[in-house]
């Protein structure tokens, strides 16, 4: 079977994490927005994340299954 969840999965991920971390250097100099978290820019720091994870995702796509014996 030729379904592989890995695309849009790792494209949703890239996608979203892409968002956040623009919204996140948008925002980081609003200290009153980040006091809750105190004071972490958690919408950079999580999109980061989210863009690792999603390109990660989708850089396995390209790779060759391993042979089964």
């Amino acid at each position: 079977m030729g379904l592989d969840i890995k695309i849009p999965i790792g494209l949703m991920f890239t996608i979203l994490g892409l968002l956040l971390t623009i919204f996140g250097l948008a925002t980081g100099g609003n200290a009153e927005l980040y006091s809750r978290s105190l004071g972490i820019n958690i919408n950079l720091w999580t999109g980061l994340v989210m863009l690792a994870v999603g390109v990660l995702m989708l850089a396995t796509v390209k790779r060759k299954p391993l042979k089964k014996e």
